[in-house]
């Protein structure tokens, strides 16, 4: 029913945020068509402005041969967008009310056998395809912000997704420079979502009780957990700090501390104070310092760490 993975040539991209500009760049950098969709012309400016400082990056790591800007195309018409597309992927607005209206659409106006895949990092595909006539090709294909640069795109189906579908994603992605994590069920949040959201209602609660700053919680990860996650992900982290003995020793040494009130996994509430204080140390880190300026910073040493990983295998 899908094509060849490997015959695709030409992606939609519709969306005009980080997410949707990030997913274009990085179609582009791999040698595709793309067709991005912006609601409105007036947000012509923003989706060019995340290309561009994408591209930069992008083009650091190193481009495909036949990768080029000139290959973009931008449009406000939605039928024109998804025309001679082989694959969507949809990064609008994360309110529900909205995907559901686009996939209603999308339903009607794209052939089946196009895959269409959700940037969504927190609904479901099951929620957002409830009104589609075709929701059996409709995936969450979640990446991991930028999207230009992290490899990761996480990929599950809803309730009425076919399991076709979801390997042609992951076949597709793979083929697209991604590192696809097929999920083994729908949860909200997916997995790397998930996990980060635990480290960030932890940071919440340290600065809602004066143990930590915005700027002290930043320092302990970029110097500390950051660059063995670079190599290493948690659970290996921790199989390996044991020696021999493996995750074994871990657990049998360390498992009681589990019980220990070193976390809470409840979000604080989020008072005024909670976020001026949030507000007021972010502030202070970026030192008035551009958005365009700050991301491209975060772009050049994440290529670099990206590079030195590759580089050493």
């Amino acid at each position: 029913m899908y094509p060849d993975p490997s015959a695709i040539t030409r992606v939609a991209s519709l969306g005009a945020g980080p997410i949707g500009g990030g997913w274009a760049a990085h179609f582009l950098a791999r040698g595709y068509d793309v067709t991005a969709y912006i609601h409105d012309p007036s947000e012509h400016g923003a989706l060019m402005a995340v290309i561009e400082t994408g591209w930069k990056s992008l083009t650091a790591l190193g481009l495909a041969s036949d990768a080029s800007m000139d290959r973009l195309t931008v449009t406000s018409d939605l039928s024109e967008a998804v025309e001679g597309a082989g694959f969507i992927q949809e990064s609008a607005p994360e309110r529900l009310e909205i995907k559901r209206a686009l996939y209603t659409r999308l339903g009607e106006i794209v052939p089946r056998e196009v895959v269409i895949g959700s940037s969504t990092s927190g609904l479901t595909m099951t929620e957002i395809a409830a009104d589609c006539a075709t929701p059996e090709r409709c995936v969450i294909g979640h990446p991991f912000n930028p999207p230009y640069l992290l490899p990761l795109v996480e990929i599950v189906g809803g309730k009425q997704t076919d399991k076709a579908a979801v390997d042609w994603a992951a076949a597709f992605y793979e083929l697209a420079g991604k590192a696809p994590l097929v999920m083994k069920k729908e949860v909200p949040g997916f997995v790397a979502t998930r996990l980060q959201e635990a480290l960030w209602r932890e940071a919440l609660h340290m600065v809602a009780n004066g143990e930590a700053t915005p700027e002290d919680i930043d320092i302990a990860l970029i110097n500390g957990p950051a660059p063995r996650m670079a190599v290493q992900g948690q659970c290996m982290a921790f199989h390996v700090a044991c020696g021999e003995g493996g995750m074994a020793t871990n657990l049998d040494q360390f498992g009681p501390a589990l019980k220990w009130p070193w976390t809470r996994l409840e979000a604080p509430e989020l008072t005024q104070e909670l976020r001026d204080r949030m507000v007021e140390g972010c502030n202070a880190m970026a030192a008035g310092r551009h958005f365009e300026e700050m991301a491209g910073e975060r772009d050049r040493k994440i290529v670099a760490v990206l590079k030195a990983v590759r580089d050493i295998g």
